[in-house]
């Protein structure tokens, strides 16, 4: 009972939660890390709740407390309540769903989009400004991955399996998700940003571009080339070059439009533009496009034709800080498991030789196993 009072004996009864926490994590003669490592969320998490700008969810309110031997209300007394909604970005006006996630010392979010990538149910809903949250306990046990992959779903399915926590997948460009990632509103970005073998490779891509130290984890080797309608009965890129054949291009920024520069050319750019592979195939599909850049996987999902111009290396990208954070280490557990790499392998278009194999910029340069 004694050590149950250590709370309020220790830091006073009036002090704010976050004083609480420091004191006794210093009574305890630990580190924020150690003490993150413990209660098994983020030092960035540690960090911000002892200078109240996290209040934490009831899963990590409870682990903090058990880690230091007092009790949440000891703790947190009555100055606990839920935080208000920080968006990751602008939601639109009406009535919005959104998850929650904590990233770096911050409780964010996030606009659930169209079309789903993730089959969460939501953690609350905004009304008319009106915020009805209904979860507590997932910021932070919630990764969020900005990514293109039409094969991310089977990640996001064996994260849940593996870890017990769930990862949610925001749909954006390899540029648009590395730019999420440098503002901190993500954890992870997928990126394909250059041919195997090519200068910059994606580390040195991310080396310019984030301004961090970052490790890249290997997801796959994939297929990037020309989906088209059977038809037209060609089969070169040539014969799809014709003035006839109408394509649909890909978001600036993205991966796949370094591959239609490649294949275009000086040739004048394509009128209407599709946001992902799927998008691409869906719009060949549907007879308003006859040919468009994507991975083998979105062709032939779609019972599409299939040209293969270069393959790519596909890496999630985090930064060095979040080496530790329980997450992240999840992550790189789960691309390592057996059953991700075997399932992988059975995708059209995806080599898994170097799946799991981890690099790190701002650093000597090379794989960690």
């Amino acid at each position: 009972m004694a050590q149950k009072q250590s709370a309020k004996n220790s830091a006073g009864a009036n002090s704010r939660p976050g004083q609480r926490i420091r004191d006794e994590r210093l009574r305890h003669g630990w580190s924020q890390a150690e003490l993150a490592r413990r209660a098994d969320i983020s030092r960035a998490a540690v960090s911000a709740i002892e200078v109240d700008r996290l209040v934490p969810s009831v899963t990590a309110a409870l682990a903090l407390a058990e880690c230091l031997g007092c009790s949440v209300s000891d703790l947190f007394g009555s100055e606990r309540s839920a935080s208000p909604v920080q968006w990751a970005w602008p939601p639109r006006k009406g009535r919005v769903r959104y998850w929650r996630a904590e990233i770096d010392g911050q409780v964010l979010s996030f606009p659930i989009e169209e079309p789903l990538t993730t089959e969460f149910a939501h953690d609350g809903t905004v009304v008319d400004g009106t915020d009805r949250c209904m979860a507590d306990d997932t910021p932070s046990r919630t990764l969020v991955l900005a990514c293109c992959d039409p094969a991310a779903g089977l990640l996001t399915s064996q994260f849940a399996r593996i870890s017990g926590m769930r990862m949610v997948v925001i749909g954006r460009s390899s540029r648009a998700a590395l730019k999420l990632l440098a503002e901190g509103r993500v954890h992870a970005a997928g990126i394909h940003l250059c041919a195997v073998g090519g200068r910059p490779d994606n580390a040195g891509i991310v080396s310019r571009e984030l301004g961090k130290p970052a490790g890249l984890l290997r997801i796959a080797r994939w297929e990037e080339g020309v989906a088209f309608r059977d038809q037209h009965q060609t089969t070169t890129l040539q014969g799809l070059l014709r003035p006839r054949i109408r394509w649909v291009g890909r978001e600036q920024g993205s991966g796949a439009e370094q591959c239609q520069k490649q294949i275009l050319g000086d040739r004048p750019l394509p009128r209407h533009v599709a946001s992902d592979h799927r998008g691409v195939a869906e719009a060949l599909r549907s007879g308003w496009a006859d040919a468009g850049v994507c991975v083998r996987l979105a062709s032939e999902e779609a019972g599409l034709e299939f040209l293969s111009v270069r393959q790519e290396d596909f890496d999630l990208v985090f930064a060095k800080s979040m080496q530790d954070d329980p997450r992240i280490r999840a992550i790189i557990r789960v691309v390592r498991s057996p059953s991700y790499r075997r399932l992988l392998g059975d995708l059209p278009g995806y080599d898994p030789v170097n799946t799991g194999d981890l690099e790190w910029t701002g650093t000597s340069r090379g794989s960690t196993h």
